[in-house]
């Protein structure tokens, strides 16, 4: 999708701060960190939400690849939270489908 700004990052259009990367998934900084980590875990393909996920395999992986996120950024043995935020409601504000992997602090609860 050319206006979503996740495909522009993706494509390189718009600079980001790569923390991992394969063929199908792309993790970066937050540019608006709500934690000492914050980092974005995104697929490569234009999913606009978690509701429009069809995929199980695909969401795994990002799941999966979350996960190696936050060992990468030693957050394994303190702890972390993945959140996924899907439509309005939800707080999702870019319509491309991506986990947010935040860290570096205690989570308090509820979150909103």
């Amino acid at each position: 999708m050319s206006d979503c700004l996740f495909c522009r990052i993706i494509k390189g259009e718009i600079p980001s701060t790569k923390v991992a990367e394969s063929s199908t998934i792309l993790a970066f900084r937050d540019v608006n960190p709500q934690a000492p980590t914050h980092v974005l875990v995104i697929p490569r393909v234009h999913v606009a939400s978690l509701a429009a996920a069809d995929n199980p395999v695909m969401l795994g992986d990002l799941l999966s690849f979350a996960a190696s996120v936050a060992k990468s950024e030693g957050l394994e043995d303190s702890g972390y939270r993945v959140v996924a935020n899907t439509g309005g409601d939800g707080g999702q504000t870019v319509d491309h489908l991506h986990l947010h992997v935040l860290g570096g602090r205690r989570m308090t609860w509820p979150p909103g």
